[in-house]
């Protein structure tokens, strides 16, 4: 019987695990199947995400022009004295809260904060940034928007926090806000969102179809399995489930809002338990994007070890505490998190 790319049977499904039978059908079959499978589920993903990006992204653009994103830089003044910067600094970290890490780099480029001042701000934001979009990517794919928004907010107050203590003295006042606050015409800041969103979808839906037609290769060709032995080991360490291996290696890579569409992908196909998302979310919330994201702040001549090394203790610090709040919670009668998606 030929091989029909749009009428499999049932037992030619993709394996939902790493342990799961090998796939019948010939090397090119199964690519080609992979490939089918990861454009319908890229273009899902994106048409998802889509949704969620474009409308909250406006939003956000139109408080930026306004300066209403901005008035309530004084309530962040006391946590910039925690972690022992200026209250000039709290403008590039709001920037870097509700906007993009970009918009914080941008301030960078042109106030002049001294490299230990911009590393802490590099810290901060790495862990807590684009909250909006990012909450609400996180809250519809398995964890509450509220408790993964307070705990990436403290996490990067206290990495921060931590990481301060080696610098020195940080909290010098700097200059050249002013001019970085000036605002155009709405229709200049309405043109400005459209190109800067329109070149974000055009790379979100390149990079999450080359994800998907990737995960679904490795699924359809059973390679995942080797990609799941490598991380296994670390697994533990982490804080997280086996069963998430493949997720959090996604996320880790390419980023929160990529990450998170894989993981809304794989709960629609059952398997991970409330407790695993939770942690999942919690470890990639605080840890994500381990290779544009530090490479940016890198060329403005931070030091690599400060992005990349803190975060990635965190998370699974953050994470650990997770699981001993759960135990304990378990311990006292509480519901166990144990619900399947």
């Amino acid at each position: 019987m030929p091989f029909n790319l749009f009428n499999h049977k049932k037992t030619q499904s993709p394996p939902q695990a790493p342990s799961a039978t090998v796939i019948a059908g010939t090397t090119g079959e199964r690519l080609k199947s992979g490939i089918y499978s990861g454009l319908k589920k890229g273009w899902d993903a994106f048409f998802w995400m889509a949704k969620i990006l474009l409308p909250i992204s406006l939003a956000v653009a139109l408080l930026k022009w306004s300066g209403w994103l901005y008035k309530v830089d004084f309530v962040l003044n006391p946590v910039m004295n925690l972690i022992n910067l200026p209250s000039e600094a709290a403008f590039p970290v709001l920037s870097g809260l509700f906007i993009n890490i970009y918009a914080a780099i941008a301030i960078l480029t042109v106030v002049p904060f001294s490299l230990e001042q911009m590393t802490l701000i590099a810290v901060f934001t790495l862990v807590a940034h684009s909250v909006i979009v990012e909450t609400i990517i996180q809250h519809k794919s398995g964890i509450n928007g509220f408790k993964i928004v307070i705990i990436r907010f403290i996490t990067a107050v206290v990495t921060v926090m931590l990481i301060s203590i080696f610098l020195g003295d940080t909290s010098q006042s700097v200059t050249g806000i002013t001019e970085i606050m000036k605002q155009g015409t709405v229709l200049q800041a309405l043109t400005g969102w459209g190109i800067d969103t329109g070149w974000l979808l055009l790379k979100i839906l390149c990079i999450i179809t080359g994800i998907m037609i990737t995960l679904e290769c490795l699924r359809w060709l059973a390679w995942d399995r080797y990609l799941y032995r490598f991380f296994k080991p670390f697994m533990k360490v982490l804080g997280l489930s086996e069963r998430t291996v493949i997720l959090w290696v996604t996320a880790v890579l390419f980023g929160l809002m990529y990450g998170s569409a894989v993981i809304l992908e794989k709960s629609k196909e059952g398997g991970l338990t409330r407790s695993e998302l939770e942690r999942l979310h919690i470890s990639i919330g605080i840890n994500h994007s381990m290779v544009e994201d530090p490479a940016l702040y890198m060329a403005l001549g931070i030091n690599a070890f400060w992005l990349l090394v803190p975060k990635l203790l965190m998370a699974m610090i953050a994470t650990q505490i997770y699981r001993v709040v759960e135990f304990m919670r378990v311990r006292r009668g509480g519901t166990g998190g144990s619900k399947a998606y």
